[in-house]
């Protein structure tokens, strides 16, 4: 008979020769936890992303740290994750680009939906749709009346072809049945640039991003993409109560892990994240950011990526869109 120790094998299957690592179930695993995100250092998704993971070091007694992996939208930090080791180690704070919108654009070295399994929501976050006072349009009802007596007089920044901002108008374009005319930039910065500039009318703006410029009067927010209103602009309605019943392009960011990790591992991170993310002082520091935590279980975000993907594939193929 041949015996293992507890400490370096726990299965053994003949025939398949498959061996399991009894440290692949540890948790937390006893090395440094890595949170890998897709873009800067500076940006919402880099300061959620440390809130959270000061969090989890305390909460789990482990050093939890953020590795910054930007490109190619978010794409390289995914793909990576996808083939890291899946020992519970490495999770990923992933966005809806990568998870929902780049696959119906581009060909990828990976499937958001095979090659990363679901953790958790971790935060969600509308964008503002603001316009330059020149525009001569005070509310989201004048805009719409204007885009519809006057098609393709309204142009819209957007961050990319293909991008969250983008997506958000060309969904109200079909929701509303009117034609404002999309002007892709190469992010925010430059969009923002020429919107001030007033080279184009309107943007769907992180609400970060425009918020001085609402406070000086330098542009006039007239809806969110969200279903409920932005805590930061509560007199500032939504698309969805201004005339279009569920319209939901709201930005977000889930937290995923290897597809090959252990589902006891998955579990147990799920519950880990979804007391972080409903710990009081964390909600507050993220709300300074305009994040809303909204953490669940793994098969609500399985399904809500799903869903995500579906809409978005949908607008991607109806309006002919294409990656840059």
């Amino acid at each position: 008979m041949i015996h293992f120790s507890k400490a370096a094998i726990t299965t053994f299957i003949i025939g398949g020769c498959f061996l399991f690592n009894a440290n692949a179930q540890e948790f937390p695993p006893k090395k440094t936890i890595t949170i890998v995100v897709g873009f800067s250092a500076g940006g919402s998704a880099d300061s959620a992303a440390r809130i959270i993971a000061k969090k989890l070091s305390e909460d789990l007694g482990q050093n939890v740290i953020v590795d910054n992996k930007p490109g190619a939208g978010g794409n390289i930090a995914h793909a990576y994750t996808a083939t890291a080791p899946a020992d519970g180690s490495v999770i990923l704070f992933g966005s809806i680009g990568p998870l929902s919108i780049a696959p119906h654009l581009m060909k990828l070295p990976y499937d958001p939906q095979k090659d990363l399994a679901p953790l958790t929501m971790g935060v969600t976050f509308p964008n503002v749709l603001v316009v330059i006072p020149e525009l001569g349009v005070k509310n989201f009802k004048e805009y719409i009346a204007m885009a519809k007596k006057d098609p393709g007089k309204i142009t819209f920044a957007s961050t990319g072809s293909g991008s969250a901002s983008h997506l958000q108008g060309e969904l109200l374009n079909v929701r509303a049945d009117i034609d404002t005319v999309h002007v892709p930039y190469k992010g925010g910065s430059p969009a923002m640039v020429d919107l001030l500039g007033g080279r184009v009318s309107s943007y769907y703006s992180a609400l970060a991003t425009a918020d001085p410029y609402i406070k000086n009067g330098k542009l006039i927010p007239i809806a969110t993409t969200g279903l409920k209103r932005a805590p930061t602009l509560p007199n500032v309605p939504t698309i969805a109560e201004s005339g279009y019943p569920g319209f939901d392009a709201s930005n977000w960011y889930a937290f995923v892990a290897p597809a090959k990790t252990p589902d006891i591992i998955l579990e147990k991170w799920n519950k880990a994240l979804v007391a972080a993310l409903n710990d009081k002082a964390t909600n507050k520091q993220l709300a300074e950011h305009g994040l809303t935590p909204n953490p669940g279980s793994r098969e609500d975000l399985a399904k809500y990526i799903a869903s995500q993907s579906a809409i978005w594939g949908k607008i991607i193929a109806d309006r002919k869109i294409t990656a840059e």
